[in-house]
């Protein structure tokens, strides 16, 4: 694998390099989440060996299983998720009675896990930009028995004139990726700072769009699967510049991170940051992830 001088010096100054280079070669154990909606934990812990991630009590990796074929999958018994992946919706915790806002949806992992955990109760609205990208997210809505979401076809911006605020939003947003270097070596050839520099402008629109339609006392979440401070700490607290009244709080499971970036390249960030949760591949053997949880006062 040949990496980019470029990249290992800007990682080099983010985290312990060689750690990180050597998570990001090394296979993403597989995991799944089992799909309250069709079946219990218990049904599903009888029938695979499992062992359990501590932060999503549905979630677990495989002891060795390939279960894409199985019948448990085909039927949305379970739902082949990457364990990072399932930390937003369980940030955003919604409730049964929640409007929610996925303005990101597609595939649908985290709109199935947010149904779920609502009981197929309340309203989710789960948006994409693009057709192409709403088959998988039908398909994944229709095998998990989903039944209390409506899909939407828009750009992101286009929801600043929508009538409806919500109670919690999911703004999971599109990024340079460079936590998912495990599952696609490709990610690390694409990488470049002008593409960082484009897609944190994209995902600020998409943060204050959705904080936006949020309702005073609502939660939003914002995730990416990248590592880069542009996109996460930097995003954010644009949004904490912007709008007075967005709070961040606290995350609290049980996972290992790190310390978020406050200052990058110049650029220092609000300490209130510190609040959100920056995780790198070697800290849990899992993809790496950016999760900040805000609150509209």
């Amino acid at each position: 694998m040949e990496w980019k001088e470029k990249f290992l010096e800007r990682y080099k100054e983010l985290t312990d390099l060689d750690e990180f280079l050597d998570y990001s070669l090394r296979p993403l154990r597989k995991s799944i989440r089992v799909n309250t909606l069709k079946t219990s934990v218990n049904e599903i812990k009888k029938r695979f060996k499992l062992q359990q991630i501590p932060w999503c009590k549905e979630g677990f990796w495989l002891e060795g299983e390939a279960i894409g074929n199985t019948k448990e999958h085909f039927l949305g018994y379970i739902y082949m998720q990457e364990s990072a992946s399932m930390i937003p919706p369980e940030v955003l915790n919604p409730k049964e009675d929640d409007k929610v806002l996925d303005l990101c949806a597609s595939p649908g992992s985290k709109t199935t896990q947010t149904a779920a955990k609502m009981n197929n109760e309340g309203l989710i609205i789960a948006n994409d930009n693009q057709i192409s990208r709403l088959k998988p997210l039908q398909i994944n809505l229709q095998r998990c028995g989903v039944s209390n979401t409506v899909i939407t076809l828009m750009e992101g911006r286009w929801f600043r004139n929508y009538p409806m605020q919500f109670d919690k939003i999911m703004v999971d947003a599109p990024c340079s990726g460079i936590g998912t270097i495990r599952k696609s070596l490709k990610t690390i050839q694409w990488w470049n700072q002008n593409f960082i520099k484009q897609m944190a402008g994209i995902q600020k629109q998409l943060l204050r769009i959705g904080f936006e339609r949020l309702k005073e006392g609502g939660t939003l979440v914002y995730s990416t699967c990248t590592l880069e401070p542009e996109e996460n700490e930097g995003v954010v607290d644009s949004l904490l510049t912007e709008h007075k009244n967005a709070k961040l709080e606290k995350i609290n499971l049980d996972i290992k991170s790190s310390k978020p970036v406050l200052e990058f390249e110049g650029q220092k960030y609000s300490p209130d940051i510190k609040k959100c949760l920056r995780i790198w591949p070697q800290e849990n053997d899992t993809e790496g992830f950016f999760v900040a949880k805000i609150r509209k006062d």
